[in-house]
């Protein structure tokens, strides 16, 4: 290298590298730990395969149901959530990723936009149940208030049966749903529940930690397939406010020692 070039390249070459050593890190993003899950969730072929095989499995429930209650007195009824149950939000969960912003964010004008599509196989296996003399109930905790209009508008537009004010059960006051699954009980037997939380199918799971889920799931374990139904969620749910010990106000820094802390290696 020739002098002229020296004086040109090498004063250059350290202002880059002091400008590089002085520019601060991107911070890292508090849903980063996330972004696996919903890219899963999003792009998976197995994430489709199991959304089938939980509507056929269901549809097989129903089968098998009808051929036991041939004489049932009283309305037979299934029992589903909405979020990640029949609808998709993962857009939503993207939008909070890419502008790392938290829960509630744009959650209300995304149910409002009532864009969210139809898990694999939910349409056509809530028709059925329906086609066969069963009635839908869709119990969630969107907010009666501000999210039914939104919600019934996006259950209808995918084609969802019975999506109306006596089948569409939101949140107005608590958020266990035990009370509206009691409501239904009034006038209707459950043959089923699905939902991808468990809190969806049986109030004995809500606040309760990681252990003691999993010693109910094991004490129930004969319901599940049967009369209880769970589908995959990886982004979010009572599990993670278990991982957490349900506390409130934790740091991005502390959510991550809990994750790992909880993690089992050799």
């Amino acid at each position: 290298m020739n002098t002229t070039i020296k004086r040109f390249v090498l004063p250059f070459t350290g202002l880059f590298l002091l400008g590089w050593m002085m520019t601060e890190p991107e911070p890292q993003s508090a849903n980063e730990h996330v972004v696996m899950s919903t890219l899963w969730y999003q792009t998976a072929a197995e994430m489709r395969a199991l959304s089938y095989q939980t509507f056929h499995l269901a549809k097989m429930q129903i089968d098998l149901d009808r051929q036991v209650q041939k004489k049932a007195e009283r309305r037979r009824a299934v029992v589903v959530d909405i979020d990640e149950t029949v609808l998709d939000n993962s857009p939503h969960t993207a939008k909070m990723i890419l502008e790392n912003k938290s829960f509630p964010y744009a959650w209300t004008e995304w149910v409002n936009r009532a864009e969210a599509e139809a898990l694999p196989g939910a349409v056509d296996f809530l028709n059925y149940a329906v086609e066969k003399e069963y009635d839908v109930f869709y119990v969630s905790n969107r907010a009666a208030k501000d999210e039914f209009d939104g919600t019934l508008r996006n259950l209808r537009a995918r084609g969802f049966p019975q999506a109306d004010s006596g089948h569409v059960l939101l949140r107005s006051a608590e958020s266990s749903k035990e009370g509206r699954r009691e409501m239904i009980r009034r006038t209707h037997d459950i043959a089923l529940l699905l939902g991808d939380n468990l809190n969806d199918i049986d109030s004995v799971f809500e606040r309760k930690l990681t252990d003691d889920r999993s010693k109910e799931v094991d004490r129930l374990r004969e319901e599940f397939g049967p009369r209880y139904i769970v589908l995959p969620n990886p982004m979010y749910g009572e599990w993670e406010s278990a991982a957490y010990k349900y506390q409130r106000g934790l740091s991005t820094d502390e959510k991550g020692r809990l994750r790992r802390s909880a993690l089992k290696s050799f």
